[in-house]
């Protein structure tokens, strides 16, 4: 019993870690791993932007390119840069010893972090990164403070940086409006996140779209049985609905004379 509570208090480490690391409000992100293109243009960005440093090594190419209907071919000559087999897993070139060397530790494996920091942190994390040349990396984060990893999406998003703009008044969680013309009550508040103009690939909304299908990969990559678990619950409780019908019929007709 001993043992069986102290794996779990190793489990829930990296949990209480996420719950410590910062009261930066999460932004919502309603995910479908139903969409196909989601998943599709989420992979692709993880393997062009996140597999540099990070794996997702309890994943196989050939599972992910068979669940999100990508042909084999287009799946290695696309999203594998290493020169592995399409059966392989889903590991990069660097060892874990050059990253200690190069980072101070090694980057986490992904497979499964979307179940360990939530969709909502993922989301929000990705997109609160910002300039600080105080960092060793230059950059720091609204959600992982003081975090030890670049912004690799810096070219995307655009430059990022602290600065002053008008904010909405929100008092006991609930966003002020004027009473007379219903516009919303602002105030310059700095300390604010502010994108520099024209300095990425993207736009504020085809960015947050770009991330929200990267979540929604790494949510797949998590649990990717999650909508079949779900099918197949579906028909073992239509199932049981089904049975009590004829069961409860059965112990009436058994009872019957009991009284």
């Amino acid at each position: 019993m001993k043992k069986l509570f102290a794996a779990f208090v190793i489990a829930a480490l990296p949990a209480l870690a996420l719950g410590a690391a910062s009261n930066y409000p999460l932004d919502k992100v309603e995910i479908d791993l139903r969409d196909k293109a989601a998943l599709q243009d989420g992979a692709r960005t993880f393997a062009n932007y996140c597999m540099g440093c990070h794996a997702a090594q309890y994943q196989r190419y050939e599972r992910v390119a068979d669940d999100l209907g990508i042909p084999h071919e287009i799946m290695l000559e696309n999203l594998v840069f290493t020169g592995v087999n399409i059966g392989d897993h889903m590991k990069i070139g660097m060892t874990p010893a050059d990253a200690k060397k190069w980072f101070g530790a090694a980057p986490p494996d992904l497979t499964l972090v979307a179940r360990v920091r939530g969709n909502d942190w993922l989301y929000t994390y990705l997109r609160t990164f910002y300039d600080d040349p105080a960092r060793p990396m230059g950059a720091n984060n609204k959600v992982f403070p003081n975090v030890g990893m670049p912004n690799v999406l810096v070219s995307l998003q655009g430059k990022q940086y602290l600065g002053c703009k008008q904010v909405q008044v929100v008092e006991d969680g609930k966003k002020q409006f004027d009473p007379l013309t219903g516009t919303p009550i602002t105030h310059e508040a700095c300390d604010q996140l502010v994108v520099e103009p024209n300095s990425g690939k993207l736009t504020a909304e085809e960015f947050d779209e770009k991330i929200k299908n990267l979540v929604t990969f790494l949510a797949y990559s998590a649990n990717p049985v999650k909508l079949e678990s779900q099918r197949i619950g579906t028909y073992v409780l239509l199932y049981l609905a089904f049975f009590f019908v004829f069961a409860y019929l059965l112990k009436r007709e058994y009872w019957k004379d009991v009284h």
